[in-house]
């Protein structure tokens, strides 16, 4: 009994270490080949013509790559979101760019979100499980609220969330739901300022404050029911 324990924890593991090991490949590969250089504004607005004309001609391919780079771009926390989204605007327009953004953006955040469930929960809740047992309640309780925050309002980093949301016990499904719906306003602002693309001298250019107060406010409204909820005053029991 002991041996199979110990075979058991000893693949454990190892497919931990393969599946960091993974992660660690893919994200060293990508600053070793400077691949950084591929993703920025200024290289998108210098190839914006020879990528829309492949587009039009391989349509179905493009869209396939597309969804598999932004994929791989959210599953190891690289750099150049805002960038892929602009792109998907730019190629094939504010809603189907938002439709392409939310497909691979919500897949590559859950792969991600459970990668880091495998590679870290167990260790952190047998470490501090009691002391984290009224933080997870307090979570799960309002899952779906707390994740629509995080993923409206611009201030917490997309890669952060998926991260930390992976140490929780938030069911994957609220997880996928609140992923997918969440980062629908902000896909939608720059996927349609994408189609402008020539104009955009910098990302600052499309996140007004204008802007930023709107997704902020729609993160507020998703976190207020919650709020109220914790604060409301109990009503009076009837006589």
């Amino acid at each position: 009994m002991t041996q199979a324990h110990e075979s058991q924890n000893w693949r454990k593991s190892t497919g931990k270490w393969i599946v960091f090991g993974l992660f660690a490949f893919g994200i060293a590969a990508f600053f070793y080949f400077d691949l950084a250089r591929f993703v920025t504004l200024a290289s998108l607005n210098e190839n914006k013509e020879a990528l829309k004309t492949y587009t039009e001609s391989h349509y179905l391919f493009t869209v396939i790559l597309y969804i598999l780079l932004y994929f791989l771009q959210t599953t190891l926390s690289l750099p150049g979101a805002a960038i892929f989204t602009l792109a998907g605007g730019f190629l094939f327009g504010t809603l189907l760019g938002t439709l392409y953004v939310n497909i691979s953006a919500t897949a590559g955040a859950t792969l991600a979100f459970l990668a880091a469930r495998y590679l870290f929960r167990e260790t952190i809740e047998y470490k501090f499980g009691k002391r984290l047992q009224s933080f997870h309640e307090g979570i799960n309780e309002n899952a779906l609220s707390f994740l629509l925050t995080l993923r409206l309002i611009p201030l917490f980093p997309f890669f952060l969330v998926n991260l930390a949301a992976g140490l929780t016990r938030i069911r994957l499904t609220t997880y996928l739901l609140a992923t997918s719906i969440g980062i629908i306003p902000g896909s939608l602002v720059f996927s349609n300022a994408g189609k402008q693309l020539g104009k955009i001298h910098s990302v600052r250019d499309i996140t007004s404050p204008n802007v930023l107060g709107a997704l902020t406010l729609l993160g507020l409204m998703a976190i207020a029911p919650v709020v109220y909820h914790r604060f409301r005053k109990p009503t009076d029991a009837k006589l």
